[in-house]
């Protein structure tokens, strides 16, 4: 197999702004390659990691039966000689990082109003360093954590005490662009974004609720004093916005959602920040706002002091798939055309790895508007086309037919079979419908919010995929209390504005095993400058709470991302089975695996201190997957 060093690692290398003992960023550097050059952990030894230290963040015992509404997905960051951490109900917490012991902790005290809303979660936190204070100044280095009642609140990062200074008692908020119909409609779940002095934040929202719901603006705010320095809406405001154009009948102004509910990337040289925009509200029924819907579903470049928008690239037009853009972009050099290019890598719930050009948002590789099945929903007019790279091949399945149903017996196959062939099933981009529509992969992806990690050794981007299939259904509201009680445990959603509301289920078999063949969930490395899979490995196992007698090698689900270290190695967890796992990165061969306390929908980090390098994963469960869950964050080291 071969491998390509080129002078696109030389230049990729500098651009990797965490050093190997530092894990400063959620994405561990501004530009988010998940790089960090730590090698004491290789090859050669990773068989040997061990637990080193375990911390518990108190929670379960804190928040008593609220416990069940989070979603433990924080990745830690190493600043300041503190690992830096966040619970789901935004208790942040510093913590010495070579014995996990905690050094301070400040809550944000979320009222219980917003438990149960929507699952309660936190990211992550971001450090900001203070070029104009003295050294050793109170809030000097000011850790900020946005919260789930969209609050952004910064603390010294030597005491965890608020810092005065910053909005009022060392909270500001980002306001919704209209009022919200309940607490939890509209939360911030991920970590700012700093670019120089400027602190960004963007939103979550019930987006499958109501089509005149908030907008799903990024708010950016002074670093020292909490003000408001600009704000950048994904829907327009006003009839002069340029992308107003792209949404008939002035519909923009009756619509909501493009929330920015993930985190962006930064080029501090270029003075740019990369964000990854959501889909329109409300959900799979688009009648309401037709058009192509700019900037919904994008990649927006920004001027990171003034929130301008330097270039937009759409990577589903009018999406009424919930295929909106929820990884972290990645900033890597790559080589084409014999020229070295910086660009943003964005891979998508479809499978897509766009990539873009940093500062013109061209893609690198051609894309092609290619034509996708009509709409067959009285009100909704599909768009006709829709872009597909033409490199690198998509990372997942795109297509299900009666011929492709899977079971463990030939019962359950046959059911399978039929039930594909009662729905809608055309390929990538088939409309949702009133008989119900096949969409694959499902809405959770291909890639959501982990995202992937840059391997500059061999010039990959290597990223984890879910493989599983929704089944969606538009139901006319004089139809619903029918189509309920049809399909129990389906998830329902109002969209409210529109005739239909929807229905939402995964397509299982009757003895509960997926209706597509495994295995449902992969990791796969991808060489950005040939445009091509270098390889592919099963990741994960079904969990225990799954009772049918599969191989435990087939795959899972898979939320949290990769990192990918100097010692060669890529480490993830991310699946439904209790398990962390070291994969070879040049070869994709599992190199060694560890049992957590419960699953861990979360991505790893890793650093050096006391010359000892450690591996971090928040590993707390997930109430939305219905797995075990703890509070337990977990440190392995090569023992002593």
């Amino acid at each position: 197999m071969k491998y390509f060093m080129t002078l696109a690692v030389a230049a990729l290398l500098p651009c990797l702004a965490a050093r190997a003992q530092d894990w400063p960023s959620y994405g561990g550097d501004p530009g988010a390659t998940r790089y960090s050059a730590a090698h004491q952990i290789d090859r050669s030894n990773v068989a040997r990691l061990a637990v080193a230290w375990t911390y518990h963040t108190g929670e379960q015992e804190r928040r008593g039966d609220l416990f069940a509404h989070e979603e433990s997905e924080s990745t830690a960051i190493l600043a300041d000689g503190k690992l830096l951490t966040c619970s789901p109900f935004n208790r942040l917490a510093a913590l010495d990082p070579a014995t996990g012991r905690e050094l301070w902790a400040y809550d944000a005290n979320l009222s219980p109003l917003f438990y149960g809303a929507q699952p309660l979660t936190c990211r992550g936190v971001a450090v900001w360093h203070d070029s104009a204070a003295a050294a050793g100044a109170t809030c000097a280095a000011r850790v900020f954590m946005a919260t789930n009642d969209a609050r952004l609140i910064a603390v010294d990062a030597a005491t965890g005490k608020p810092c005065d200074g910053f909005g009022k008692a060392g909270t500001a908020r980002a306001q919704p662009s209209i009022p919200t119909l309940f607490d939890g409609e509209y939360q911030i779940t991920s970590a700012p974004t700093i670019a120089g002095d400027v602190v960004m934040v963007g939103s979550a929202m019930a987006d499958t609720l109501r089509t005149r719901s908030p907008s799903g603006r990024i708010s950016a705010f002074d670093a020292r004093t909490g003000a408001v320095l600009w704000t950048f809406d994904p829907i327009p405001q006003t009839a002069d916005d340029p992308a107003a154009a792209t949404w008939e009948n002035g519909s923009w102004a009756d619509t909501g959602g493009g929330e920015m509910w993930s985190i962006g990337a930064v080029d501090e040289a270029r003075g740019l920040v990369f964000f990854p925009m959501g889909a329109a509200t409300a959900g799979f029924y688009g009648g309401t706002h037709k058009g192509a819907n700019l900037y919904t579903d994008s990649v927006v470049a920004l001027n990171a002091k003034t929130g301008k928008l330097v270039w937009q690239f759409q990577t589903v037009h009018h999406d009424i798939w919930d295929y909106d853009l929820a990884a972290q972009p990645t900033l890597m050099t790559v080589r084409h055309d014999g020229h070295d290019v910086a660009v943003v890598v964005e891979a998508t719930k479809l499978g897509y790895v766009f990539v873009l050009d940093r500062d013109t948002g061209k893609p690198v590789f051609p894309v092609e508007e290619r034509k996708v099945p009509a709409s067959d929903v009285p009100g909704e007019v599909a768009w006709p086309t829709q872009p597909v790279p033409s490199a690198p091949p998509p990372i997942v399945p795109q297509s299900l037919k009666p011929e492709d149903a899977w079971g463990v017996t030939f019962w359950d196959r046959g059911s399978c079979a039929r039930k594909i062939a009662a729905l809608r099933s055309e390929g990538p981009f088939t409309p949702p419908s009133l008989k119900g529509t096949i969409v694959f992969p499902f809405t959770g992806g291909g890639v959501n919010w982990g995202g992937g990690a840059a391997d500059p050794a061999h010039g990959l981007f290597i990223v984890n995929t879910s493989r599983l299939v929704h089944v969606i259904r538009l139901i006319p509201r004089p139809g619903r209390a029918a189509a309920d009680a049809a399909h129990p445990d389906a998830e329902d959603g109002a969209q409210f504005g529109t005739p239909y509301a929807m229905q939402r289920e995964i397509l299982f078999s009757p003895i509960g095993a997926p209706c597509n063949a495994p295995p449902w969930g992969m990791l796969t490395a991808v060489d950005l400058n040939a445009g091509k899979i270098v390889w592919n490995a099963v990741l994960g196992s079904l969990p225990e709470s799954v009772s049918i007698p599969l191989p435990v090698q087939w795959g899972s689900p898979n939320f949290g991302g990769p990192i990918v270290t100097g010692g060669g190695l890529v480490f993830i967890a991310a699946t439904l089975d209790r398990t962390i796992r070291a994969f070879d990165a040049a070869t994709g061969a599992v190199l060694w695996q560890a049992p957590l306390p419960a699953s861990a929908t979360a991505t790893p980090m890793t650093y050096e201190v006391g010359g000892r390098q450690y591996v971090v994963i928040d590993a707390g469960g997930s109430s939305r997957e219905h797995t075990k869950l703890s509070d337990s964050i977990v440190a392995f080291a090569l023992p002593r």
